[in-house]
């Protein structure tokens, strides 16, 4: 029997699999982020991100692989030791966790588990993107339904 969305528990970490986590339940929204801090800090174009409440999230590393944590600017960014890729996201002021779905726990063909349930649904701060994207996402000057939307 499989799980609803509201109780669905998804895993993920880092590039490596060290720093792990787990999350409960539905995100709060997923988004593609074209903003420079998501670029600077990941080397991308842009990062598809699920964001979570605190209460949804828990760290599930061991002792021995606890990441170092870099604040930056209102979040603080949770980096592997071993591979450096950054495994999370914490945004203290909103409460919440931001993750990139190319971490998340795949199957055995390589597809993200229940990735409907986490698909982005808008793509944000598009006006300082680095590549255009062609799709039917709504595209907003900054958080979606706080900005412009620009297309």
């Amino acid at each position: 029997m499989s799980q609803s969305p509201e109780t669905i528990t998804r895993k993920g970490g880092c590039a490596c699999g060290s720093v792990t986590y787990a999350v409960v339940g539905k995100p709060l929204f997923s988004i593609y982020c074209h903003c420079t801090q998501c670029q600077r800090a990941d080397g991308a174009a842009f990062v598809a991100s699920m964001h979570y409440t605190d209460s949804a999230y828990s760290w599930t590393y061991t002792a021995e692989n606890e990441p170092d944590v870099e604040p930056l600017d209102g979040m603080v960014l949770y980096r592997c030791k071993k591979c450096r890729s950054c495994a999370a996201t914490q945004f203290p002021g909103n409460k919440n966790w931001a993750l990139r779905a190319t971490q998340l726990e795949r199957d055995e063909n390589g597809k993200i588990i229940n990735w409907e349930g986490v698909k982005p649904t808008s793509h944000i701060f598009y006006n300082t993107r680095v590549v255009d994207v062609a799709d039917d996402l709504p595209k907003w000057e900054g958080h979606a339904g706080r900005s412009a939307r620009l297309d």
